[in-house]
């Protein structure tokens, strides 16, 4: 049994789709299972003992080309897909690009979500629902019914061979996203840090990527600090950064794939929410294996991890900030008691 699975999107939106991984390992024990993914999100799939081959695609590289030689290495990588003869291939993201590739492939089973119109509409054997109605987690488990097999667990894995330094007893803060709209207010984060390090004397460490955006983002955060935090921020790969979360007590940070590491990680999370929906994407928890974020909004709790979201009616907006801003005034204000007590709660 041969299987591809196609996940052509973001490092936290792979890292949800790991369920799927194991569930088809489990069903199909002798099965060599593959992996088609933009090359940014390797890192998730990379070392995971079920994965056969990753397959990358690399868009940047691609579109740097001429387009002659675009559209052959571009040949190559379909090519390899139909060289491969699989029997299944699940497309887990919506598009034409995910579709063609399994109409390509020839494989027997095609599991996926049908594009609203073209030629690819019809192409899935196993066409699947639309995702937005459930946890992501939940939803990369859609093909695993649709294809008749059974589902045993629903348990996110991260895999990470990296060393770093041996850094113990402290809280992991990730306060910022790609997307700056996901961010909470600088002197908010500002007074959680000083809050951890100098009431509660416990040693923090930020960590951010390598990004200009989000390093100023940290530059102005502990320009706004009383306290000394151990900033990592911009020195770790991001097979680094799972190592080191994994040595933390308690992770504290945005709607981010830093945040579903954590998870992953099963370290206790508290994690702020504006304008997505904690529905489809709060932190997973991994022992109690459902979804617990029944609301559409305000503060919600599973066995470990705890989302803060406001409650207004405007709230999840699934905008990208308030009037095109890139600034979410949701997380602009929130609560710093109640964010106190919730790490208070983490901690005992």
């Amino acid at each position: 049994m041969k299987i591809l699975i196609i996940k052509f999107r973001n490092i936290g939106d792979v890292l949800l789709s790991t369920p799927l991984i194991k569930n088809l390992k489990l069903n199909y024990p002798d099965a060599s299972i593959d992996f088609a993914l933009n090359k940014e999100t390797k890192d998730m799939i990379e070392d995971n003992p079920d994965i056969n081959e990753v397959l990358i695609y690399d868009r940047k590289k691609l579109k740097s080309l001429p387009i002659f030689k675009r559209a052959l290495e571009e040949w190559k990588f379909l090519k390899k897909i139909k060289n491969k003869n699989y029997d299944i291939v699940i497309n887990l993201t919506e598009g034409d690009r995910g579709a063609f590739y399994a109409f390509v492939s020839k494989a027997s089973k095609k599991v996926g979500i049908p594009p609203k119109k073209g030629i690819f509409k019809k192409v899935y054997t196993h066409p699947l629902p639309k995702p937005w109605q459930k946890h992501m987690v939940e939803a990369s488990l859609d093909p695993i019914e649709a294809l008749g097999l059974k589902i045993f667990e629903k348990k996110l894995y991260v895999f990470s061979n990296e060393e770093v330094k041996d850094y113990k007893d402290f809280i992991h803060i990730h306060p910022v996203s790609r997307w700056l709209f996901k961010c909470v207010k600088d002197e908010t984060i500002a007074k959680i840090i000083d809050f951890l390090e100098l009431d509660l004397k416990q040693r923090v460490i930020l960590t951010a990527a390598p990004e200009k955006k989000e390093l100023n983002k940290i530059k102005s955060i502990l320009s706004l600090c009383k306290s000394s935090p151990i900033n990592l921020s911009g020195k770790l790969s991001l097979k680094e950064t799972i190592s080191l979360n994994k040595k933390a007590k308690l992770f504290i940070g945005v709607d981010t794939a830093i945040m579903h590491i954590a998870a992953a990680n099963s370290i206790p999370t508290i994690a702020f929410f504006g304008p997505s929906s904690a529905k489809n994407w709060g932190p997973w928890d991994n022992e109690e294996q459902k979804n617990s974020y029944l609301k559409d909004k305000g503060i919600q709790r599973s066995k470990n991890h705890t989302v803060i979201q406001e409650d207004w009616e405007c709230v999840p907006c699934h905008q990208d900030g308030c009037n095109g801003s890139k600034i979410s005034d949701c997380l602009m204000n929130l609560n710093l008691e109640i964010i106190k007590k919730e790490i208070r709660e983490k901690l005992k």
